[in-house]
C-alpha cells in the first residue's frame, strides 16, 4: 500500500472529509486530493503532523518505500555520479504519464496510416487490370498514389507533433534517474492495473496477424480474378493494421511505467545503448523509404512494392538483436 492509499484509508477511519483533513493540516481541499490520487506528496511536516492526528507512526506511513531503498551512503562518500542523477517529482511524473497515455492513440493510428497507405492503389489497381467500373491504370496511380502520401504524411506529421511534445521527457531514455518519495510505488500500481489490458490487446493482435493471410490464401486458391486477390491484400493489411495498433498503444504506455521505474528496455545499462540503436535504427527506416520509392516510381508496380514494408519490419527485429549482442559484446 503506498502513502497515497495509506492517507485516504486513515482519513475514513477517523470519519473525516477531504475538507476536514485539509483544515486540520492547515492545507487547501484540493492538496488532500491530489495526494490522495498519488498526483503529489505531502512535505515531510504534513507527514508528521497527520502520523499525530491519525495516531500512526511516521514509519507506518513511509515504510513501503523503505523496503525498496538502499541505506544511502553520507554524502561525502557518496560517488560523483550519484549526485548527478536527475530527480523525477511527482508532478513531473504524472504529467509524464498523462502525455504518454494522451499519445498512444494518436501514435498508433499514424502508424496504421502507413500500413493502410498502399492499400487504396492495390485495390484500384486490381479492379483497373478487370476493368471494372471503368477504372484504368492511370486512375487507378493517380488516386492510389495520392492517397498512399496524403496517408503517409499525416502519419509523419502525428509523429513529428508528438515527438515536439515528448521532447522534454527524452532524458527518460538515455539518463539514468531517481524518483522522488511516491512516484514508483504510484507508477508500479498503475502498472500492475494496466497488465491485463496489455495482455489482452498483444494476444488480439498476435491472433489478428495470423489471421490476416487466411483470406489471401483462399481467394488464391479459389479465383484467379486480380480484383479479388487485390481486395484479400487490402483486407490483410486492414488486419494487420488493427492488430499493430493495437500492439503500439500499449506498448507506448507499458514503456512511460518501464521508464519511470527503470524496467525492461530502460535499465541503466540498456539506455547506454539505446542512444546508438535509436542512430541506427533511423538510417535502416530511411534505407527501406529510399528502397521502396526507387522500385515503386522505376517500375510502378506499386501493388507488388508493399511487400517492402512486412519484409522490412522482420528483418529490423533480426537485425537490431545483433546490434545488441555487438553492442554488449563490446561492453
Amino acid at each position: 500500500m503506498i502513502l497515497a492509499d495509506k492517507i485516504r484509508e486513515e482519513r475514513k477511519k477517523n470519519g473525516w472529509s477531504q475538507e476536514e483533513l485539509a483544515e486540520k493540516l492547515g492545507v487547501s481541499r484540493q492538496a488532500v486530493s491530489k495526494w490522495e490520487s498519488a498526483q503529489s506528496v505531502p512535505d515531510l511536516n504534513r507527514i508528521l503532523k497527520m502520523a499525530e492526528l491519525f495516531g500512526v507512526t511516521t514509519d507506518y506511513l513511509l515504510k513501503d518505500e523503505l523496503g525498496q531503498m538502499a541505506s544511502p551512503l553520507p554524502m561525502d562518500e557518496a560517488p560523483e555520479e550519484s549526485r548527478n542523477i536527475r530527480k523525477v517529482s511527482m508532478e513531473e511524473a504524472v504529467d509524464f504519464l498523462k502525455l504518454q497515455e494522451k499519445q498512444a492513440p494518436l501514435i498508433a493510428f499514424g502508424v496504421s496510416l502507413c500500413i493502410l497507405s498502399p492499400s487504396i492503389l492495390i485495390v484500384l489497381s486490381g479492379l483497373a487490370d478487370d476493368k471494372l467500373f471503368g477504372i484504368t491504370d492511370k486512375v487507378a496511380g493517380g488516386i492510389g498514389i495520392t492517397a498512399l502520401l496524403l496517408m503517409i504524411t499525416v502519419g509523419v506529421f502525428i509523429f513529428i507533433k508528438c515527438a515536439n511534445e515528448s521532447q522534454k521527457y527524452d532524458y527518460l531514455n538515455t539518463e539514468a534517474i531517481e524518483t522522488e518519495y511516491g512516484v514508483s510505488g504510484m507508477v508500479r500500481e498503475k502498472k500492475n492495473a494496466f497488465t491485463g489490458k496489455f495482455n489482452l490487446f498483444v494476444s488480439i493482435g498476435v491472433v489478428l496477424c495470423i489471421l490476416s493471410c487466411l483470406p489471401l490464401i483462399i481467394s488464391g486458391l479459389l479465383t484467379d480474378k486480380t480484383y479479388i486477390i487485390t481486395l484479400m491484400v487490402g483486407l490483410l493489411l486492414v488486419m494487420i493494421a488493427i492488430a499493430v495498433n493495437m500492439f503500439v498503444r500499449v506498448g507506448i504506455v507499458k514503456g512511460s511505467y518501464e521508464k519511470l521505474l527503470q524496467e525492461g528496455d530502460y535499465t541503466i545499462g540498456k539506455k547506454k545503448s539505446s542512444v546508438v540503436i535509436g542512430r541506427i535504427s533511423g538510417a535502416y527506416w530511411c534505407v527501406v523509404v529510399a528502397v521502396y520509392l526507387a522500385w515503386s516510381l522505376t517500375g510502378m508496380k506499386w501493388e507488388v512494392t508493399w511487400v517492402v514494408w512486412p519484409v522490412a519490419g522482420v528483418l529490423y527485429g533480426a537485425f537490431i538483436s545483433i546490434v545488441k549482442l555487438v553492442l554488449k559484446a563490446e561492453e
